[in-house]
């Protein structure tokens, strides 16, 4: 365990985190003028994770031994957050909070495999994915998905979750190779020869995408392994090559200079191909820094100056990473805290399509465009039989289970004040015993079942018809609701009642087999009109 720092120091590290690369005086002109209209409507949207990559660990947060400069630069055009988090402090868990807008307390996959059977999503999961392929957005999953099982058509599988193409790892155990034998290409592997980089391919395969002339917008998660252990480049380590360090660290260091060179190449081709302007990027990591097979997060101070790393609930091990980049946003920093299972209902936001209910997570799209982020009570994190910690305004509370890093037998309370403490080196749990006791009965309360509502619209082939569902997952009324199918005959659409939040209404349609139709429904939600399609043939009827 990491001995977090001093107020001094973390205040040091973050001064000199702002030592940012300038714009020319033309260029800050040209991007405060382009800026000053903001987001366009329904902006086409790449997500990038890092796999392991610690808050310190970029310059513009005061990384000194490795070089981001195309990140940095990203910062400083962006919206750069200081306070994100990440939904867990490991892999899996984490990135099912960024899909379905829950925390760890909430989502489906709570935990990694750790040996075990890989975690799943099912279909009660709606992906940020899924929300905007329903609404007319192409969708692609290149990188690490991190949820099993490794099959075709499986409910689990990113083509099922709302993605139209995916390129990767389906597992959290496959994506460990760097040079591997095999990816997935949506439902079929493609073999390979063991020697290829697979980041290589994933960037490549990532330019294609963004180039792919269509006039729908799209969605690409670049789900990045860089610099996930174990520390692999192709040839030697670069500029680190000759450093005094582990082979381990200056490969390590390769890696993260590796993945600041794919974030330039993909807004490189977002301004070659001209819709930089109609895009926004968002980059954040799935937790924090790593210290596996060799690499020692101390000598880059990965964790920013912050207690703890990956694996832990200090703050080292779920701060992360997290800017917004697009010519349409004016720069700015955002201090207020903001965590990974607020992107969904963010992306819905910038889609105009209506958020689900009883999410975790809030829309910071008001923070993109010159406003406050939004205030969560609190916020969770969730690891089961071992760490829990939650944020309320300045006080962070952290439970141990029993026997776990030192815990007794009755577990261990944690009490720390993170405005005069973010290091957290003193634990306050003892002299503050009301307040740390608040804190827990908080966060037992909030932990449970999926609380959201059934959301979108689904399809059943049964008999010679295809039943055509919708599900009101919303917060508000969905009105003048006409559901519908598109196929090779006319279209055959029927207009049904007004559909009330938590509400589900069917219309059945005759087709014929073989007849590849698409599913349709048109409504007004919130005074706004929308239109969600469903497929079927590339994607199951029944999904």
């Amino acid at each position: 365990m990491i001995n977090g720092p001093t107020r001094r120091t973390l205040f040091a590290g973050t001064l000199a985190g702002l030592a940012l690369p300038t714009l020319t005086a033309e260029g800050v002109e040209a991007e405060t003028a382009k800026g000053a209209a903001g987001l366009p409507s329904r902006p086409n949207i790449v997500v990038i994770l890092a796999d392991d990559l610690g808050w310190g660990e970029v310059g513009f947060q005061g990384q000194r031994q490795i070089s981001t400069p195309n990140l940095d630069r990203v910062a400083a055009e962006g919206v750069r957050f200081t306070t994100a988090y990440s939904g867990a402090p490991l892999c899996a868990p984490s990135r099912c909070a960024l899909l379905t807008g829950l925390h760890a307390g909430h989502g489906t996959v709570r935990e990694n495999p750790e040996g075990g059977e890989q975690h799943a999503l099912t279909s009660a999961d709606l992906t940020f994915a899924e929300l905007l392929q329903l609404s007319g957005y192409r969708t692609a999953c290149i990188g690490k998905w991190g949820f099993g099982p490794e099959r075709a058509g499986d409910v689990s599988h990113p083509n099922q979750r709302g993605f139209d193409e995916f390129f990767g790892f389906i597992t959290h155990k496959h994506a460990h190779q760097y040079f591997p034998k095999y990816l997935w290409h949506n439902g079929s592997k493609v073999q390979l020869d063991g020697k290829t980089y697979a980041p290589d391919l994933f960037r490549k395969r990532a330019i294609e995408f963004i180039k792919d002339d269509h006039d729908d917008p799209f969605l690409l998660y670049f789900s990045s392994i860089l610099p996930h252990s174990p520390s692999q480049v192709p040839g030697d380590a670069g500029p680190y090559q000759h450093k005094p360090w582990t082979l381990a660290n200056r490969r390590h260091a390769a890696q993260v200079a590796r993945l600041d060179s794919d974030v330039d190449t993909l807004v490189r081709t977002l301004r070659e191909a001209g819709i930089a302007d109609n895009t926004l990027v968002v980059f954040t990591s799935d937790n924090g820094p790593h210290r596996e097979k060799g690499v020692t997060p101390e000598l880059f101070n990965s964790n920013g100056g912050f207690r703890g790393d990956k694996r832990e609930v200090y703050e080292g091990g779920i701060r992360v990473p997290l800017v917004a980049w697009s010519p349409a946003l004016k720069p700015r920093v955002v201090n207020q805290p903001v965590a990974s299972w607020d992107l969904l209902p963010t992306l819905a936001d910038l889609a105009d399509v209506p958020v689900p209910a009883n999410l975790d997570g809030l829309s910071f799209r008001r923070a993109l465009t010159g406003g406050d982020a939004p205030e969560h009570d609190h916020l969770v994190w969730n690891r089961p039989h071992k760490a829990q910690a939650i944020r309320r305004g300045r006080w962070k509370g952290v439970r141990y289970s029993p026997h776990i890093s030192g815990a007794g037998p009755d577990g261990r309370v944690e009490l720390y004040d993170l405005d005069d403490d973010p290091g957290e080196r003193k634990d306050l749990a003892a002299s503050h015993p009301d307040l740390a006791a608040e804190l827990m009965a908080t966060l037992d309360e909030s932990i449970g079942p999926d609380p959201r509502l059934p959301y979108g619209l689904r399809t059943k082939l049964t008999g010679g018809q295809v039943v055509v569902t919708l599900y009101n997952g919303s917060k508000v009324p969905w009105r003048k609701v006409r559901l519908g199918l598109d196929g090779s005959r006319r279209a055959r659409s029927q207009t049904v009642a007004q559909v009330e939040p938590g509400e589900t209404v069917a219309v059945g349609f005759p087709v014929r087999a073989g007849e590849r139709i698409t599913a349709r429904a048109d409504f007004l939600a919130a005074g706004r009109s929308q239109t969600f399609r469903k497929a079927h043939g590339s994607r199951r009827l029944d999904a």
